[in-house]
């Protein structure tokens, strides 16, 4: 005679959320513990181990110099989910396009002086080029991170990268109608590869786009890169607008800065967590280190031709150190 066999308790959640006795949150239920790639480190795909994608995964993903026991603890301290952040997302829209009307309906580009209409077309709509590497360097991000939570992050990164590009897309059509002999629309791609204020941002994203371990690719992009584009492109040619009466652009950077406040955010959290793994803190700051000297370059050639430029660089690198000592670096 056999014993009868045992009867399971169901759970009642998901197994990796059960040990936390408490209902799990909804950022939980659908962001956490998702990349199954992680779940065999020597063949992260589930195939022969020696084929090339998993060799990439397991150099640049699993082997990063930057370590630690437990990447999936990581969290968004937004707790954006696809859903959620659509619906900021849509505010946000709803906002810019409001903004994009009211500004035409009052002719507000024939009012801009020539000077200014020349720094618009040299500094800001060539811009379009690269918010598209940074949006192609943060779905890197997304395929090569370690944790669904932290690919959750750049995701959303990632779409706001395209966003930005799209409402820099839709002023240049916008200016070409008002000022059809400024080059808007017709400049850009020349300028984004030859025009010496766009090459040391030229030089750092697409050094950054073959960073391929997936730690020094954050570091390049999230920790040094962005808060030079954030604080030179964005808020420095919008500080300099203010000055010219362009408080459009003014008010779409405003917009475009609440989506990087959010990156640095995230940002923090991810550096904060991985300084509690001892070594951690030498290896990212080597990283930016070696990374920092390409960001400033950038910052210099391109604020050397904004009124005012010196002191937006000034402002610009000082305000990407004061984060990075926020986050625990520097």
């Amino acid at each position: 005679m056999t014993d009868a066999p045992e009867v399971l308790k169901p759970l009642r959640t998901w197994s990796h959320l059960a040990g936390r006795r408490r209902r799990p949150t909804e950022y939980e239920v659908v962001s956490t513990n998702l990349h199954y790639r992680q779940d065999n480190p020597d063949s992260p795909w589930e195939l022969d181990p020696d084929i090339h994608m998993n060799k990439w995964y397991r150099q640049y993903c699993n082997d990063s110099p930057l370590r630690h026991e437990d990447w999936d603890a990581f969290r968004d301290p937004d707790q954006l989910v696809y859903r959620t952040y659509n619906i900021l997302q849509d505010g946000q829209e709803t906002y810019v396009r409001s903004v994009l009307e009211q500004f035409s309906d009052r002719e507000h580009d024939s009012g801009l002086s020539p000077e200014w209409v020349a720094v618009l077309a040299s500094h800001y709509t060539p811009a379009r080029y690269l918010f598209h590497t940074l949006q192609m360097a943060s779905s890197y991000l997304s395929q090569m991170a370690p944790a669904s939570t932290i690919s959750n992050c750049t995701t959303f990164q990632t779409a706001d990268s395209l966003r930005w590009l799209t409402h820099t897309a839709y002023r240049t059509v916008e200016l070409s109608r008002t000022h059809p002999g400024a080059g808007f629309g017709e400049k850009e791609r020349q300028l984004w590869e030859q025009d010496p204020a766009w090459q040391g941002f030229r030089e750092l994203m697409e050094k950054a786009l073959v960073a391929w371990d997936w730690a020094e690719a954050f570091t390049a992009v999230n920790l040094v890169a962005k808060p030079a584009i954030e604080g030179a492109v964005i808020a420095g040619l919008a500080a300099a607008g203010r000055a010219e009466d362009d408080l459009l652009l003014a008010l779409l950077a405003d917009s475009q800065m609440r989506d990087a406040e959010r990156h640095r955010r995230w940002a923090s959290a991810l550096v904060g967590m991985a300084l509690e793994t001892e070594g951690n803190k030498a290896v990212l700051d080597e990283w930016v280190a070696g990374w920092q000297p390409l960001a400033d370059n950038a910052v210099d050639a391109y604020c050397s031709g904004l009124p005012g430029g010196d002191k937006i660089a000034e402002e610009t690198k000082t305000a990407a150190a004061a984060f990075r000592t926020q986050a625990g670096l520097d």
